[in-house]
């Protein structure tokens, strides 16, 4: 305990600095806990290291990476200042372990231009801060996208209808298929390709048991003549969380999945989405 005591008396004990004005003999004599200079410093390398980390993640996606460059000088910039806070740091330790106001005077060295102004320094922190509420969001919109843009196959297996005009299976009409039909076996779970809430479970006469998701950014997805659902309306469900079973309900010539992407309003082609591009 008496060690203990001894650590903390050491690491709050205020550091003194001198400030002493031209043509004023009083000296400005400031006190700062030698502890809240090293907070500082150890928030700001923390808080740079994990930004700077999380902007390295977006590396995965193409949209974050005409942000890196931009964000990495940023970092270098507080990298700097923080090296810099360090320095001074440092000398006012060396001036004051001297423990004689005689020696500081004869020893300091007042020709030193690179000064802190610390209004100044408060203003880059606070820019700093601004820069790094920036990120934040940038990078909380991508992940709003990211997550509510759907991504690979409901399930596995071969497109046996493509998206496109063709001949109705059934009537045998030319028509436009909105969708994809992917064939697999029947009972084989049927996942969600992106988040999202569930807007309908229920049946219809031409697409028997289908669900309807709700993935936010504009993105809406459908799959249809399930064997059976596994979810309800208003639940929500993660990419890759199980919303049915393949079966072959409704107008179907065998078992598969019809599955539709709509983006903004209308029906679009889900190929360049079930190749794994968001």
């Amino acid at each position: 305990m008496k060690k203990i005591g001894r650590l903390l008396k050491k690491v709050l004990t205020p550091v003194s600095i001198l400030v002493i004005p031209h043509g004023n003999p009083k000296p400005l004599n400031l006190k700062i806990p030698a502890v809240g200079i090293f907070l500082g410093l150890l928030l700001l390398a923390l808080g740079a290291v994990r930004v700077f980390g999380v902007v390295m993640d977006g590396l995965k996606y193409p949209l974050l990476v005409s942000q890196v460059e931009y964000y990495s000088q940023q970092f270098a910039q507080w990298k700097s200042t923080a090296m810099a806070l360090h320095e001074v740091e440092g000398d006012f330790r060396r001036i004051f372990s001297l423990n004689s106001k005689d020696k500081v005077l004869e020893t300091v060295d007042t020709s030193y231009a690179g000064s802190v102004d610390l209004r100044q320094l408060m203003e880059e922190l606070q820019k700093a801060a601004e820069r790094v509420d920036e990120i934040k969001d940038y990078l909380r919109v991508q992940k709003d996208i990211y997550l509510a843009t759907p991504k690979g196959y409901p399930v596995e297996g071969g497109i046996s209808s493509p998206y496109g005009k063709r001949e109705n299976p059934i009537s045998g009409n030319a028509g436009f298929h909105s969708g994809i039909d992917i064939s697999a076996s029947p009972g084989t779970p049927i996942l969600a390709t992106a988040e999202g809430i569930v807007s309908h479970s229920g049946w219809t006469p031409h697409s028997g048991y289908v669900v309807v998701l709700e993935h936010g950014c504009g993105f809406s997805t459908i799959y249809a003549h399930n064997k059976k659902n596994a979810v309800k309306r208003g639940e929500k469900v993660k990419r890759g969380d199980v919303v049915g079973y393949v079966g072959s309900t409704g107008k179907s010539t065998g078992p598969h999945v019809h599955y539709e992407i709509w983006e903004k309003g209308r029906s679009v082609n889900p190929k360049k989405y079930v190749q794994g591009r968001s």
